[in-house]
């Protein structure tokens, strides 16, 4: 069934604290991609919505294109008159949209852009940004020498994953030493077909891949699993994304080169500004436009700053909260954390 979590005032104040009437609905696209759907945006958005005063529903399309448009259905009928959403892809999330606009129900792209969506506002991190940054990671694992670089990029119908990428060849590419020799997107970003994918690279290139672009920490640690099969863990240097509990253990282990940590709290706070704004009529700040080149628009968004992660500031996310240092340092990462100067 659907992961759901209702809750929230309805705002009923009246007399001037500002408090907004009406309620979000939020539908999340899985639990497999990325563990930061669940463990992270879900509670932020909770707690951001609460702080607001706003009522609220969260659920998880749980990667079941009809249970995301079930869910939709259901969220209008109930009456939210907001609706963010990240969708599977951009024909269903288009359609939900739509269904929602008709309703007069304001929607917001969370996440990720709709492309040929109608979505009043998007909030994101900036995307092509991220990618660079993990091109900027991979660049500064492999010096300048000649590399011969592999891609596992993200899910084909989502619209960051083309972002992702286009940022990692915005520097890659510029590199005379680097070869791209092999480049494929990956299904749903399901780390399984990764490691089947990147296997079949590792075979054709009889095992000649000196770095390997991953567009996130599960694909990265499908391609790690596959190096250690073959014992080149740790002398490939692999990119990652997320700033999760185990791509940060496989940076520690020296298994993974970096990985781009996103503060949630950051997008999930802006997230409920812009719901306030559409419920109060207000117009909400923005600090920027991305083009849906589908739906011929720029979409007024709030764009976050991603930051680049290795050995060197792990801490940073730690510090953040954002990944427990019970967590992460326990058992054999203990001294491997005091040599990343977490105590």
């Amino acid at each position: 069934m659907a992961l759901t979590a209702c809750g929230g005032d309805s705002g009923d104040d009246e007399g001037g604290s500002g408090a907004a009437r009406g309620k979000v609905g939020v539908i999340l696209p899985d639990t497999t991609s990325s563990v930061r759907w669940e463990n992270f945006d879900r509670p932020y958005l909770e707690q951001a919505f609460k702080a607001a005063g706003i009522e609220y529903d969260i659920q998880n399309a749980e990667g079941d294109t009809q249970r995301f448009q079930t869910i939709a259905d259901q969220m209008i009928t109930n009456g939210v008159t907001v609706l963010a959403v990240s969708g599977l892809d951009s024909d269903s999330a288009a359609a939900v949209q739509r269904k929602a606009q008709q309703q007069g129900v304001k929607t917001i792209d969370y996440d990720r852009l709709t492309l040929g969506g109608v979505a009043d506002y998007y909030v994101s991190f900036d995307n092509v940004k991220v990618g660079e940054e993990m091109g900027k990671g991979l660049q500064k694992c492999l010096g300048d020498k000649d590399a011969d670089i592999v891609y596992l990029n993200g899910a084909p119908t989502d619209n960051n994953a083309t972002l992702f990428a286009q940022g990692a060849h915005n520097i890659l590419d510029k590199v005379p030493t680097y070869t791209k020799v092999a480049e494929q997107a990956v299904p749903d970003w399901d780390n399984q077909q990764a490691a089947t994918i990147f296997e079949q690279m590792w075979t054709q290139r009889r095992g000649d891949i000196d770095g390997v672009l991953a567009a996130n920490d599960g694909l990265g640690n499908a391609a790690i699993s596959i190096l250690k099969k073959n014992r080149a863990a740790g002398k490939v240097p692999v990119t990652g994304q997320d700033g999760t509990l185990e791509g940060l253990q496989n940076i520690l282990d020296g298994n993974q080169c970096m990985t781009v940590y996103k503060p949630v709290k950051q997008e999930a706070d802006a997230a409920a500004k812009l719901a306030v704004a559409l419920i109060k009529g207000e117009k909400a700040d923005t600090n920027g436009t991305v083009n849906d080149p589908q739906g011929k628009r720029n979409v007024p968004s709030v764009l976050l700053t991603p930051i680049g992660v290795d050995k060197n500031n792990v801490k940073r996310v730690v510090d953040d909260g954002f990944v427990k240092k019970e967590d992460l340092c326990k058992g054999a990462y203990a001294a491997k954390c005091k040599e990343a100067g977490i105590q």
